[in-house]
């Protein structure tokens, strides 16, 4: 039964591929290499690929609509949006959604979108006890709908609400700069 789930969940998550476009020429090739990836690997959700897997990932929006909550993530060392790794049982926008209340202890969230707002691949480095890998990272827009606390995860060193035109004080990373930028194109329509 999870066997015919999981490939479900891929023919939609290609789906949602295929119907997403791309914002700048970085993410036409985060697009491509994850259609690549789907393509040329039996196992993608979970983490028992060695060289990669689907991740999902949500920039988080507040209620009022002029932050997102950012994680200093603890293995990386970065300040990034919430996200992880999918499960076998899940679709994509499910593990974004339950990454997104692990990671936060939010619960009063709604997708702004049911379709991918961003895709991002990245390198994750060698460890002691893991191989480096690539995440292909599926990314989806979600806002808090309520006003509520947050609570900080074992995952994380640090969670913030940060003005959308403060982003780039905590970070330099491309991926999460395009988001912003987005996000704003987006709400400026």
């Amino acid at each position: 039964m999870i066997e015919n789930r999981t490939e479900d969940y891929r023919e939609q998550l290609i789906s949602l591929l295929n119907a997403y476009t791309p914002y700048e020429a970085s993410d036409e090739l985060s697009k491509q290499k994850t259609l690549d990836f789907i393509a040329s690997n039996d196992v993608i959700y979970g983490t028992l690929n060695p060289h990669g897997h689907i991740t999902a990932s949500s920039w988080l929006i507040n209620f009022i609509g002029d932050s997102v909550l950012m994680t200093h993530h603890k293995k990386l060392d970065l300040w990034l949006q919430l996200g992880g790794h999918t499960e076998l049982n899940e679709s994509i926008q499910q593990s974004a959604m339950r990454e997104t209340i692990e990671e936060s202890g939010l619960k009063a969230l709604d997708f702004v979108d049911a379709e991918i707002f961003d895709i991002d691949v990245h390198e994750i480095p060698l460890r002691k006890n893991q191989a480096s890998h690539y995440h292909y990272d599926i990314r989806f827009l979600i806002r808090q709908t309520t006003e509520e606390g947050f609570t900080i995860s074992d995952e994380s060193n640090a969670l913030k609400w940060v003005k959308l035109t403060e982003v780039n004080r905590l970070t330099n990373q491309r991926s999460v700069i395009r988001m912003v930028e987005k996000y704003l194109y987006l709400n400026e329509r």
